[in-house]
């Protein structure tokens, strides 16, 4: 009689729930809520039409952006840097596109967007570091992030070393300026050296209240590592992560050292869901290890208009 009573009163509490809210039972969560893009996937249409370009985004569903340099403060060696690459890259834009970081985040603003994420260089984090948290503030971004580390300070076990002691140094002035300096693993680094990984050594070797951590999962698999090891072995390390997807599972045709090897892979970046990696496990791993900001990258993607809403349709279809 009991178990008949307990029966009919659940079922009657079912029931209520389902007229007030019909869809309260069977409705999941997003896996994802804000979802963000990288600049770097549509930079021709950014240099060309600014405005248009984030009017489009927000359209498709976006709610975060993650810029990339270098901008007008960057040091004039980081400015250099840039002007040698552009040339093979075929466009000129980037960091604030000819505007302001004011002028920016009203843009941002005016169509619901957001930059929590800010991508930098080495030298301007180490020389430019005042002048980059007041960007930095201006636009409300949190994290500073280093892309990549140049080629000639990675060439031996020592080199990563004493780049781990620069990053806690380049951490420890972010914190100064109230944002976080974040390192992006890029390919390399992730086969071992020695008996070394040499990411490793700078992953161990840093402060984790200092240093942050953006895994970009294309590179980290491109490497030979599984990106759900080193979310747990560094659990609450990692807030943002760069999301892609692989046509087929490819690797390195070395160790992911230089640029040659990452263009050899870009032909099979292909957009969220419609790949090899395994995203929704993933992506749930990391909510539950520390990251706070996903955002989509597909380096340089021909007919960004098609392809980064596939991409975002995907990933916010995603269910808990």
């Amino acid at each position: 009689m009991l178990n008949r009573r307990n029966f009919i009163r659940n079922t009657a509490a079912i029931s209520a729930t389902s007229l007030l809210f019909p869809e309260a039972i069977f409705a999941a969560s997003p896996l994802l809520k804000n979802i963000g893009i990288q600049f770097f996937s549509l930079p021709k249409l950014l240099e060309k039409d600014l405005p248009g370009s984030l009017s489009m985004l927000s359209n498709m569903g976006y709610k975060e952006v993650e810029l990339y340099g270098p901008y007008p403060f960057s040091t004039e060696a980081a400015r250099q840097r840039w002007e040698a690459v552009t040339p093979a890259l075929g466009f000129k834009g980037s960091g604030f596109f000819g505007h302001s970081a004011g002028e920016i985040k009203k843009m941002l603003k005016d169509n619901g967007l957001k930059a929590p994420s800010m991508h930098t260089d080495l030298d301007t984090l180490q020389n430019g570091m005042q002048k980059l948290g007041e960007a930095a503030r201006d636009l409300g971004t949190e994290y500073v992030v280093l892309p990549a580390i140049p080629d000639e300070k990675r060439q031996t076990l020592d080199d990563y070393k004493k780049i781990a002691d620069a990053f806690n140094k380049i951490g420890a002035a972010a914190k100064q300026e109230g944002i976080k300096f974040t390192y992006h693993n890029h390919g390399y680094g992730i086969k071992e050296v020695d008996g070394q990984v040499p990411l490793k050594i700078i992953l161990d070797g840093t402060d984790p209240s200092l240093v942050y951590l953006e895994m970009d999962l294309y590179w980290t698999i491109a490497g030979g590592a599984n990106p759900l090891d080193y979310l747990d072995k560094y659990r609450n390390r990692y807030h943002l992560m760069h999301v892609k997807d692989m046509a087929k599972e490819v690797h390195f045709s070395g160790d992911g050292g230089n640029a040659k090897q990452w263009i050899e892979l870009f032909p099979y970046m292909t957009t969220a869901g419609n790949g090899v990696i395994d995203l929704k496990t993933i992506l749930a791993k990391a909510k539950a290890t520390g990251v706070k900001h996903f955002f989509v990258e597909q380096d340089m993607v021909a007919e960004p208009e098609i392809a980064l809403k596939k991409s975002f349709d995907y990933l916010a279809a995603l269910k808990k």
